[in-house]
């Protein structure tokens, strides 16, 4: 007998609702920060292992903590939640979306991933990175 699919059905989240805060490298010590897109009066990173706040402009965001490198191509998240929705998207063997009538729900973040990351026969290695990218952050 066959396991139980895992279900996912699709939320319709889109990049924009992960993007207002990233967790960054640091500028200046080279570790975790966050990058708050919505900070006022302007952008702004912020690290806690060195103390650095400092506004940015928002086309020079540090390059993404949450980044790492595959055979097939590079897989990237804003942040955890952005993380854990692809993961759960990668995970399911059984993924729903809403019906093809609704308009305005086609490109979501799920729907816009890479086809090397929908497929079954790569979803061990997806998943051994996504975790290995969740580890980075919660080990420090």
């Amino acid at each position: 007998m066959s396991p139980v699919p895992v279900r996912f059905h699709d939320p319709g989240a889109k990049i924009y609702d992960f993007s207002a805060s990233a967790l960054v490298r640091c500028p200046r010590c080279d570790r975790i920060a966050h990058f708050e897109r919505t900070a006022h009066p302007e952008p702004r990173v912020v690290c806690r292992s060195c103390g650095l706040c400092r506004a940015v402009n928002g086309c020079d965001r540090p390059p993404l903590w949450l980044r790492a490198g595959t055979r097939h191509g590079e897989l990237w998240a804003y942040n955890l939640a952005h993380l854990d929705l692809i993961r759960r998207f990668v995970a399911a063997s059984l993924r729903e979306r809403g019906p093809w009538y609704e308009h305005g729900r086609k490109m979501t973040c799920v729907a816009r991933l890479p086809a090397w990351v929908k497929r079954a026969k790569n979803r061990a290695e997806v998943l051994r990175v996504i975790d290995r990218m969740r580890g980075s952050v919660t080990a420090r």
